[in-house]
């Protein structure tokens, strides 16, 4: 079963045409990099896979139902590329109310939050307040709320950004952790040498369309890396 489809997509805002006939899916379990220009429609397919918008043709799934269907958000993490949380809470409120609204309590709840924190390396901060951290640390705190639940889908857009290099290595060790899970990863990012070691398929977006797509060994040809395949892709459409 797929965890995500999304079949003959056009999205429409007034005159301007966001998407045309875009069709991707994710397999379960798998890990799939959705790249483009700026422009190319990343962030709309994004939207519409979290129900934020609705497709004007077409279809989008969620293990088979719609994002329109509460039922379709259970067990799906989402670390957005602008991470604005409450900061008058100290971390480990934060991730205490966010593995409320995960449908964790009690013991099972604090024992998830103390594994989210000290795999995320933030257990030293988990008394500090959100508003006095870093950008890197509070990305940090983003990946631990994402881990609580054990998230069946989750959606990471430029997850690795504010991360040092050490954070940036860790973070695709996170990822790596989620996928043993079982969880299937949609990850958005312009830093393509991290999509290519952490995803195993790619779509390539460019002018709201689909220009390339399948397993990564399909798109990326003998003797090129993911950046060489990308820039070939996208001129070439």
């Amino acid at each position: 079963m797929n965890a995500l489809e999304f079949s003959g997509v056009t999205k429409r805002f007034g005159e301007r045409t966001a998407l045309r006939r875009v069709s991707f899916t994710l397999p379960e379990g798998s890990s799939l990099g959705l790249i483009g220009p700026n422009g190319a429609g990343k962030t709309t397919a994004l939207r519409l896979l979290l129900g934020f918008t609705t497709p004007t043709e077409g279809s989008v799934l969620l293990a088979g139902k719609s994002p329109s269907d509460p039922d379709s958000r259970v067990g799906i993490a989402y670390l957005p590329e602008s991470l604005k949380l409450p900061e008058r809470l100290t971390v480990r409120r934060l991730l205490q109310l966010h593995g409320t609204l995960a449908g964790l309590s009690g013991a099972e709840l604090e024992r998830e939050v103390d594994e989210s924190l000290e795999l995320t390396g933030i257990g030293d901060r988990a008394r500090d307040r959100i508003g006095g951290l870093s950008k890197g640390l509070t990305q940090r705190v983003g990946f631990a709320q994402a881990f609580l639940g054990k998230p069946r889908l989750m959606f990471l857009d430029e997850p690795t950004s504010g991360l040092d290099p050490i954070g940036v290595r860790e973070a695709r060790d996170w990822i790596g952790l989620a996928r043993d899970r079982g969880c299937s990863v949609l990850m958005s990012s312009h830093i393509l040498s991290e999509v290519e070691r952490v995803c195993d398929r790619i779509a390539i977006m460019n002018r709201g369309e689909i220009v390339a797509s399948g397993d990564l060994s399909e798109i990326v040809q003998p003797g090129e890396t993911l950046e060489d395949a990308f820039v070939r892709v996208v001129r070439g459409s």
